[in-house]
């Protein structure tokens, strides 16, 4: 490419003829350098809590092709002091069904999978917990929530504003289980070759991998390498170290040749994490013009018995409307079930679900539009703590977003319009989230030939990053793009952060910056802007810059607008329409940025109408375990979708004024269905999914079409 690369222009993805042509190579395809490699196959638990007591590997092991059958008795030994979640293989506790207990090594995938289905495991059972209830009597306060939260916060006295408010609300909302189902499976091949582990993982940060393998097999950081050039999806599931890359880590030395292992569409459904099932009561008090007197959210998730992960659920509410009396709270109980983990905006997602149905309910009880509602109760400070903003745009999203949607034509009374068999509706909420700057490692370097290489750790699964950060690079440079090459997705590069939070444009963005801009500087200063003839590197560390950024609220504002149509027979709901408005600072690349804005409101229509971990506590396990019974939004159940943003200039956010936008897009779009839908029927569902049988029969009668 000769033309410039400027921030602000859409770009194609640099790798997407690599994807398109089936070129570009993910962990499980490596060739191993063409040394003969090995497959895995995971082996998982029967029961939901007990002890393994007899392993019969016999026909497993006598099956052709099979090398090597690791269980608890056999495998390698790996550091006590590491996380439980890593520390496979290694005792014969079950801690819940679908727990991997062994891993079957052989020639090829097939021969892996018949002596997986050879092994015979006798297990010691015991009575399991494993369903989630706001009366549990194992409930308990965490230390913190996720990722360093304050569990609870309380401002003003809510109880007394509460009982002193004009209009109260106080309902309960509901949110099963959620599966991360990326396109790519997890997976990782790996090789020990002269002392030092090799490892292709699909991971969303190989820094964190890498540190996890240096501490489980007792090597320093030299003696272990992590890439992962592309990653097919992750959506918060892969941002820690998984079991794969460990498990392939031990196979291999096991049987001394490289071992692919990715796990299968229906073990995802488990090991690698899962957003926990929620219980929110809301309580909301207002005056009689809607305006917010006290606010109230109180979460109720589940952990595993292995670690403690609490889902941050009612932190959006400490930061979203204004309220004199307010409180927080998140309870927690342990089960017999897999760790839940981060899923797309854990915390903001679900959480506002609730809220924002709640403000909704409010609305309609004081009588008060819902965008005027909203925007009623913005405020100029953080709620909680009382410092500025960097910027706060939400009045903004909301009044483009009813501009664009045509929402002043909105009758409000529910249940009433009709197009032929459709009752037709239209809902709306706010979104929110964390605009964060962690710091990061990059090195830029100028070559003789006048072409530049930029190296950072970052991790591209798929939002675009790779191509985000080469025009960050080409714009501090000052050169065109086709002089610029950018290595991204290897622990052997300066370290950065995981892909995570939508802080990856931000965080690893200013690191490239800064490297850029100091290696042209010095190029001007000390070699007359010619590099000189062995070339010219530089490496910086923005930890202390990022660190040092003065404290203010730094938070991606949005509204999203829907209308929904229900069948008056069968109930079924068709999304008709979706749109989203976001003040989300400087877009880098608003190609890749629309992408991932529209791939979050997609999900967030999965999530409101499609799906659901189903779990049988019989078992204590999940009765849906692939994508014909874990249903997922299709590109048939949204007709039109359109994401857009407001400008945003923000200096304070960070130097480059960047927010991340790969998550807001599904902070409160499923509240924005759930509303449509009650505008459509009248009928107010507070647990999700809103499917037809939960409508079928409470449909109002036919009415005249509108």
């Amino acid at each position: 490419m000769s033309a410039p690369a400027p921030v602000g222009r859409g770009r194609p993805r640099l790798e997407g003829r690599e994807k398109v042509t089936g070129a570009a190579r993910y962990a499980a395809e490596y060739p191993a350098d063409g040394l003969a490699h090995a497959y895995g196959w995971a082996v998982q638990a029967g029961v939901a809590k007990g002890r393994i007591v007899r392993i019969d590997s016999g026909a497993a092991e006598a099956e052709p092709g099979v090398l090597a059958v690791l269980t608890h008795e056999n495998a390698p030994r790996l550091d006590p002091a590491e996380s439980p979640e890593l520390l496979l293989l290694q005792q014969p506790l079950v801690r819940y069904r679908g727990e991997i207990v062994a891993l079957v090594v052989a020639e090829s995938l097939e021969a892996a999978r018949e002596g997986a289905g050879l092994l015979r495991i006798d297990y010691d059972s015991e009575p399991h917990s494993s369903v989630l209830t706001e009366r549990h009597p194992s409930l308990y306060k965490p230390d913190h929530v996720n990722p360093a939260y304050p569990t609870d916060t309380s401002v003003g006295d809510f109880d007394a504003g509460y009982a002193a408010a004009e209009v109260r609300l106080d309902q309960t909302y509901r949110t099963p289980a959620y599966h991360n189902n990326p396109m790519e499976p997890h997976a990782a091949t790996a090789w020990w070759a002269e002392g030092r582990l090799l490892v292709h993982d699909s991971s969303q940060g190989t820094t964190d991998v890498r540190a996890a393998l240096c501490r489980l097999f007792a090597l320093p950081p030299e003696a272990v390498r992590v890439t992962a050039e592309h990653v097919g999806g992750g959506f918060g599931s892969k941002g820690s170290p998984r079991c794969t890359p460990v498990l392939a880590a031990m196979a291999a030395r096991q049987v001394g040749r490289p071992v692919r292992l990715a796990l299968t569409r229906q073990q995802l459904f488990g090991p690698i994490g899962y957003r926990t099932p929620i219980i929110q009561r809301v309580r909301l008090g207002a005056d009689a013009d809607g305006r917010l007197s006290a606010i109230c959210h109180d979460a109720i998730s589940q952990t595993s018995t292995r670690i403690e992960f609490a889902e941050q659920t009612a932190v959006l509410t400490r930061s979203l409307y204004s309220a004199p009396h307010r409180r927080t709270t998140h309870r927690l109980v342990r089960l017999d079930v897999p760790t839940p983990s981060w899923m797309r905006a854990p915390g903001e997602c679900p959480g506002s679900f609730a809220l924002e149905c709640a403000m909704d309910e409010l609305a309609v009880a004081c009588g008060v539009d819902p965008v005027e509602l909203r925007i009623r109760n913005d405020t100029e400070v953080e709620p909680e703590e009382g410092i500025p903003f960097s910027s706060r745009n939400l009045v903004a999203c909301l009044r483009d977003g009813a501009r664009r949607f045509g929402w002043a034509e909105r009758d409000p009374a529910p249940g009433i319009r009709r197009q032929g068999r459709w009752l037709v509706g239209t809902g709306m909420a706010s979104a929110v989230y964390p605009a964060r700057t962690p710091g990061a490692s990059a090195e830029a370097a100028a070559g003789p030939d006048g072409t530049y290489q930029v190296r950072i750790n970052a991790t591209d699964i798929g939002t675009g990053a790779r191509t985000a950060l080469w025009q960050i690079a080409a714009e501090a440079l000052e050169v065109p793009g086709d002089r610029v090459g950018i290595s991204i997705g290897d622990s052997d590069l300066p370290p950065a952060a995981v892909a995570g939070g939508s802080t990856g444009t931000a965080g690893w963005g200013l690191a490239v910056d800064r490297a850029c801009r100091s290696l042209r500087r010095q190029l001007r200063e000390a070699h007359g802007g010619t590099p000189p003839p062995d070339g010219l590197t530089v490496r910086v560390d923005t930890a202390e810059e990022a660190g040092s950024l003065p404290r203010l609220a730094r938070y991606a504002f949005g509204a999203h607008f829907v209308e929904a149509r229900v069948d008056i027979d069968s109930g079924e709901i068709r999304i008709g329409r979706m749109l989203g408005v976001f003040a989300t600072g400087r877009v880098v690349n608003p190609t890749t940025a629309r992408s991932q804005l529209i791939g979050g409101m997609t999900m967030g229509i999965s999530m409101a109408l499609h799906e659901e971990g189903l779990l049988d506590q019989r078992f204590g396990d999940w009765v849906n375990h692939d994508l014909a019974t874990y249903h997922i939004t299709a590109c048939a159940d949204v007709e039109q979708i359109e994401a857009h943003w407001v400008p945003e200039e923000d200096d304070r956010v960070n130097p480059l004024g960047v927010k991340g936008l790969g998550e807001i897009g599904i902070v409160g779009s499923a509240a924005a269905v759930a509303n449509a839908v009650h505008h459509a029927t009248g009928l107010r569902l507070r647990t999700l999914p809103i499917q037809l049988d939960k409508l079928v029969d409470r449909l109002p009668a036919d009415r005249a079409t509108s």
